[in-house]
C-alpha cells in the first residue's frame, strides 16, 4: 500500500512539471520507494531482531549489506537531484525575468522606432521649410542687388549730368563776363552816337535857318531837280551787283558756322571775338535786309535767291549766338512776309499817276515753285515763326522736298540739323513728330544718307536725344521714330562714345528691358542699336520672342 500511494504521487507530480524535470522527478520516485522499502526492512525492529539474534542466514546478510550500500548512494544522488531541482528553478526563473525584460526592450524600441520616424517627418518637413526660405532670401537679394546696381547707375548718370552742367555753367559765367563788358563798351558808343546826334540835329536845325532865309526861287529849282531825278530810270545792275555780293559772303563767310565742340582750340577767344563781331553786323544788316523784302516783286525772279540765302545765313549767325532782344519783332516780321509772300501796289520809283494805273505785284516765297527759294524760306520760317500753324504747314512743306534727292541736297547744304533740333522739344508734342519725320526722310537710303549721319554724329544731337529719351511723356509712334534714327547712328562705331558720353545705352537696355514685345517695330530697332554697342546678351531669344509675337 505505501509503495503504491508513493508512486500515485510521483506521477502526479511529474504530470505538472516540464518534461525533462517530469523524467529527473519520475526517477527520484523510483528511487524513494526502493530505499523506503529497504529501510522498512533494515530499521525494522522485526529484522534487527533477528539479525541480533542470528536467525537471518549469512546470503540475507549480504543482500542487506548491498541493499544497504544502494540505499546511501540513492540518497546521495536524490540529495544531488534535489539541488539540481532548485538550481533548475532558480534558472527558470531568471530566464522568466530576463524575457519580460527583452519583451520591455522590445516595446521600447518600437516606441522608438515610431519616434524616429516622426522625427525624420517633421526634419524633412523643416528642411523643405529651410530650402524654400532660402531661395525666397536669394531672391530677394538678388532683386536687392539689381536694384542697388540701377541706382548706382542712375546716380553715376545724374553725376555726369551734373558735372556737364557745371561746365557749361562757367562756361555761360565766362561768357557773360565777356558779353557784359561788351554791353559796356555798347553803352559808351551808343552814348557816343546820342551825343554827336545832337551835335548832328543842332547844326542841321542852323542849315534850316539859313535855307529858309534864302528866298523860293532856290525852291522852285529843287522841285525840278528832283522831278528830274524822279524820272531817271532805275539801274537794274545795282541790284544784280548786290545779289553777287551777298552771294559771295553767304558762301564764303556766314555759312561757316561750326558746331560749338569743334571750336574748342588754341585760338578760342580769336574765334569767340571774331563771331561776337559778326552778330553784331548782322543784327545792323538784318532789319535792314527785312525791308528790302518789299522790293522784291518789282526786281527779277532770279535775283529772289541770293536774297533770302543772305538773309537765312544771317538768321543763322544770330541763332548761333545770344540773340539781341531787339531783334524779336523783326524776326516775327520776316517770318511771316516769307511764309505770307509780299504783295505791292506801284513802282515806289514811279510817280503817283503811275503807281495807281499799275497792277498789283506779288513774289512768294514760302509758296514758290522753285524747290532752293521754296527750302529755304521754309527753313527761315522755322527759325523765326512762332505760331504752330505755319510751324506746322513749314514740317509739311519740308517732308514733301525731302522725299526727293534735290530736297535732300539742299538739306546738307544748308546745315539743317541744327534747325530741326531747336523743335525737338517734349513741350512741343505736335510738332515733335512732324520734326522727326523729317529726320527719318533722310535716313533713307540715298547718297545723302552718311554725310546726314555724320552732321548728326555731334553732343548737340546726341544731347537732344538724351533729354527726349529721359521724359516719360513720349507716345510709342514717336518713340519709334527716334529710336530708328538712333539705329541708324550706332551703326558708326565712333558714335559708341558719344552714346556713352550721354548714357543713352543705359536708358536704351531700360526701354528694351520695359517695352511691351507687342511693339515689335520698337524692340526691334532697340535690339538693333544694343547689338550694334556690343550690348546684346541675347540676339536670338528677343528675335525667337517677336516671332511668337506675331
Amino acid at each position: 500500500m505505501d509503495i503504491k500511494t508513493h508512486g500515485d504521487k510521483d506521477t502526479s507530480i511529474g504530470s505538472t512539471l516540464p518534461s525533462h524535470l517530469a523524467a529527473n522527478t519520475r526517477e527520484n520516485s523510483d528511487q524513494n520507494i526502493t530505499s523506503g522499502w529497504i529501510r522498512k526492512i533494515v530499521s525494522g525492529t522485526d529484522a534487527q531482531a533477528c539479525y541480533s539474534q542470528g536467525l537471518i542466514p549469512p546470503h540475507i546478510s549480504q543482500i542487506y549489506d548491498e541493499l544497504f550500500v544502494i540505499h546511501q548512494k540513492l540518497q546521495r544522488e536524490s540529495s544531488a537531484q534535489q539541488e539540481y531541482a532548485l538550481q533548475l528553478q532558480k534558472r527558470e526563473h531568471f530566464l522568466t525575468e530576463r524575457e519580460a525584460l527583452v519583451f520591455r526592450h522590445e516595446a521600447a524600441l518600437a516606441k522608438i522606432r515610431g519616434v524616429e520616424e516622426e522625427v525624420h517627418t517633421k526634419f524633412g518637413i523643416m528642411k523643405e521649410q529651410h530650402e524654400a526660405e532660402v531661395k525666397q532670401l536669394t531672391e530677394a537679394l538678388r532683386e536687392i542687388t539689381k536694384e542697388n546696381r540701377r541706382l548706382k547707375s542712375s546716380f553715376d548718370t545724374l553725376k555726369e549730368m551734373n558735372d556737364s552742367l557745371r561746365k557749361q555753367l562757367s562756361d555761360v559765367t565766362e561768357l557773360n563776363k565777356k558779353l557784359e563788358g561788351q554791353a559796356r563798351k555798347v553803352q559808351a558808343r551808343l552814348e557816343n552816337l546820342q551825343r554827336k546826334h545832337e551835335f548832328l540835329m543842332i547844326q542841321k536845325s542852323k542849315d534850316i535857318c539859313q535855307v529858309v532865309q534864302q528866298s523860293k526861287p532856290v525852291k522852285q529849282e529843287r522841285v525840278m531837280v528832283t522831278s528830274k531825278i524822279a524820272k531817271l530810270p532805275l539801274n537794274s545792275q545795282v541790284y544784280e551787283l548786290l545779289t553777287f555780293l551777298m552771294d559771295w559772303i553767304s558762301d564764303q563767310h556766314l555759312s561757316k558756322i561750326k558746331i560749338q565742340e569743334e571750336r574748342e582750340d588754341s585760338h578760342k577767344l580769336t574765334q569767340t571775338f571774331k563771331k561776337t563781331h559778326t552778330q553784331e553786323r548782322c543784327m545792323k544788316i538784318l532789319p535792314i535786309a527785312t525791308e528790302q523784302l518789299q522790293w522784291m516783286p518789282f526786281l527779277n525772279p532770279k535775283l529772289h535767291m541770293p536774297v533770302i540765302k543772305f538773309i537765312y545765313w544771317t538768321v543763322r549767325q544770330l541763332d548761333s549766338g545770344t540773340q539781341h532782344a531787339t531783334m524779336t519783332s523783326t524776326m516775327r516780321r520776316l517770318g511771316e512776309d516769307i511764309f505770307k509772300g509780299v504783295i505791292s501796289k506801284g513802282n515806289p520809283h514811279s510817280s503817283s499817276e503811275q503807281s495807281t494805273e499799275s497792277k498789283s505785284k506779288s513774289a512768294a516765297f514760302f509758296k514758290s515753285s522753285c524747290m532752293p527759294l521754296r527750302f529755304l524760306s521754309t527753313l527761315i520760317v522755322l527759325k523765326t515763326v512762332t505760331q504752330v500753324d505755319y510751324l506746322a504747314q513749314a514740317f509739311d512743306s519740308l517732308r514733301i522736298d525731302l522725299k526727293t534727292d534735290e530736297g535732300k541736297a539742299l538739306f546738307l547744304e544748308y546745315q539743317c540739323v541744327p534747325v530741326i533740333l531747336s523743335h525737338l522739344k517734349v513741350s512741343s508734342r505736335g510738332l515733335l513728330s512732324s520734326a522727326l519725320d523729317g529726320l527719318l526722310q533722310m535716313t533713307m537710303e540715298s547718297d545723302s544718307s552718311q554725310p546726314f549721319l555724320e552732321a548728326c554724329s555731334n553732343e548737340s544731337f546726341f544731347r537732344t536725344c538724351s533729354v527726349l529719351l529721359r521724359s516719360s511723356k513720349l507716345d510709342i509712334p514717336i518713340l519709334e521714330k527716334l529710336c530708328a534714327i538712333l539705329q541708324k547712328l550706332s551703326r558708326i562705331k565712333s558714335n559708341k562714345k558719344m552714346f556713352e558720353l550721354f548714357t543713352l545705352h543705359h536708358m536704351i537696355q531700360e526701354l528694351h528691358r520695359t517695352t511691351n514685345p507687342d511693339h515689335a517695330f520698337l524692340c526691334i530697332n532697340l535690339n538693333s542699336i544694343l547689338l550694334n554697342l556690343g550690348l546684346s546678351r541675347s540676339n536670338s531669344g528677343v528675335t525667337s520672342s517677336l516671332s511668337t509675337s506675331h
